[in-house]
């Protein structure tokens, strides 16, 4: 057997790995979520009711069976597109027709991005206007969300057309150094984008209003004040017109740097637990949590492109998948196919390290309002009104939850009660 064949052999068996691992994993968390189903856990009496706890069971399990469905689905599609054919057929026929220019190889790498979404795409409406709808979530329109995907495709065509054909571009100017050129040009495109998104892109999508005056401005500008967290404004976006799920965020550099909250957050807490979720967020940036993780990323990134350049030189790389060698452009999208059947086994650590990011948020927190009881309460409520699963598997969570569970958060939060809360920016 040769090495290429050895190779698509080892990929294929990690797909399958990758797809019995997700399988197994949802049902090891279905059948740890029905043997809690009985009644609220004594932990969550207060939390839920029995209703709704009830309802936040069956919502889980629905999702679980959806997320089945789709990984079987991803892993089918993964699999034919790797080993039918067909990326090798299509390269080739781009390549008769337009030749091998940047802006030509550019092209096929969005087209085959695009195409490879489509499947994909009658899960996602199912999930949006089928399960969301059924558990009282979905709020948005047909026409809204197809304009959604419509907006994302002309974003990846004006933004992402460019910035392929330039690293492709590099890879012809500077040599077997260009992968730190590329990465050098994916780096600055998302720096900007995280100054312009903001002004330019999050609008397109959503409307943002000013905050109006009154008593929950003061508090939370008081709160930013006191944290000595510079921003320019603080806005509501109007997140109700595609679901009832809430959430609050900060976005943009310096200036540019706006406090976000969803109009569905401000309808279900009240101003103090408000001030609390916003303390939350402003403790990620004192702990310089986004720019450890933009670095991490930063990271990744570079180890993907130099793995990408020392692939693009192995003959058996493209021959396991039908591809002749030569161009950089095969490496390029196998590479970005075949890294998430790696990367997943990965993500314990990935979320390890991000629950530990928000202990510390929360920990500030607690420290900022000199008491956990108002996070606490804002906790509960989210997850009251997301109906989140209050009982995941240890295992399962830990392959896919980045914040811990409400009980973890919670346990945390009284072990910081217990110390004096002393907040130190």
């Amino acid at each position: 057997m040769s090495l290429a064949s050895i190779v698509a052999v080892v990929v294929l068996l990690l797909v399958i790995a990758r797809w019995g691992v997700q399988l197994w994993l949802e049902q090891l968390n279905q059948s740890h979520v029905l043997a809690h189903a009985g009644a609220v856990p004594e932990a969550f009496k207060g939390v839920m009711d029995e209703a709704t706890y009830a309802k936040s069971v069956r919502y889980t399990l629905a999702k679980g069976r959806l997320d089945q469905i789709a990984g079987t689905w991803g892993s089918v599609v993964l699999v034919a597109v790797l080993f039918s054919g067909l990326l090798p057929w299509g390269f080739h026929g781009f390549d008769q027709r337009l030749g091998s220019s940047a802006w030509a190889m550019a092209a096929f790498l969005l087209v085959t991005s695009v195409a490879l979404s489509l499947p994909s795409l009658p899960l996602e409406w199912y999930d949006q206007f089928r399960l969301e709808e059924r558990f009282g979530f979905n709020t948005t329109t047909q026409k809204l969300w197809w304009m959604d995907r419509l907006k994302g495709l002309l974003l990846g065509i004006v933004l992402g057309y460019p910035l392929l054909a330039l690293i492709l571009k590099l890879v012809e100017w500077m040599g077997p150094w260009w992968w730190l050129w590329a990465w050098g040009a994916l780096l600055g495109f998302q720096l900007l984008m995280m100054v312009l998104a903001p002004v330019l892109i999050l609008p397109l999508f959503n409307k943002f209003t000013p905050l109006p005056e009154g008593s929950l401005r003061e508090r939370l500008l008081k709160l930013a004040e006191r944290t000595r967290f510079r921003a320019r404004s603080i806005q509501v976006m109007d997140g109700s017109k595609r679901s009832r799920h809430s959430n609050a965020f900060f976005t943009g550099f310096g200036g540019f740097r706006k406090i976000v909250l969803f109009d569905t957050l401000i309808q279900q807490l009240a101003e103090l637990e408000l001030e609390a979720v916003l303390a939350h967020e402003i403790g990620h940036f004192k702990k310089k949590h986004i720019p450890k993780t933009l670095l991490v990323s930063a990271l990744g990134s570079l180890a993907g492109f130099w793995l990408v350049s020392l692939l693009a030189t192995q003959e058996w790389f493209y021959r396991s998948f039908g591809f002749e060698p030569g161009s950089i452009v095969p490496a390029l999208l196998l590479f970005g196919l075949v890294s998430g059947v790696i990367t997943f086994w990965f993500s314990p650590v990935a979320h390890w390290w991000s629950r530990r990011n928000e202990y510390q948020a929360d920990a500030f927190a607690a420290a900022v309002m000199s008491e956990p009881r108002s996070l606490i309460g804002a906790l509960r409520k989210l997850n009251e009104k997301n109906l989140s699963n209050l009982t995941p598997h240890p295992l399962y969570s830990g392959f896919y939850y980045s914040h811990p569970t409400l009980l973890e958060r919670e346990r945390a939060l009284a072990s910081e009660q217990r110390r004096d809360l002393q907040p130190s920016f």
